[in-house]
């Protein structure tokens, strides 16, 4: 069974800095999508990022471009996002997410989710 597993939130003041880390297990290939998504309290799950499974393409949302980036490590099969000059608005519940497929922005694309990880941003 492939399982997802988010740590790195936490809380930070405004313009700080977290890592998330997103590690795969239960999977023996590495030839997977990975994306990141955020939730806010009562709103759908948004996209963040996503990379493919060489790592040679990265895709990023409106929010997070010039700001976040994402990358991985097949050996580790572990994906990260580094998230920079953080601001309130960031506080979310941040999710990882995989695909066999192309990686797209649509949560409807990924198969497998993690349990999410807090950031919590303080101005």
């Amino acid at each position: 069974q492939v399982q997802l597993v988010e740590s790195g939130g936490g809380l930070v003041q405004a313009g700080g800095s977290l890592r998330l880390s997103c590690v795969v297990s239960g999977q023996t290939s590495v030839n997977w999508g990975t994306a990141w998504f955020r939730q806010f309290p009562g709103k759908q799950r948004e996209f963040v990022a996503g990379i493919n499974w060489t790592g040679s393409k990265t895709l990023y949302g409106d929010s997070a471009k010039g700001r976040f980036t994402i990358s991985r490590d097949n050996v580790k099969k572990a994906a990260y996002l580094d998230m920079n000059d953080l601001r309130p608005e960031d506080t979310a519940v941040y999710y990882c997410a995989t695909t066999i497929l192309v990686v797209v922005e649509d949560p409807l694309g990924y198969g497998t989710w993690g349990q999410g990880t807090q950031v919590t941003v303080s101005s």
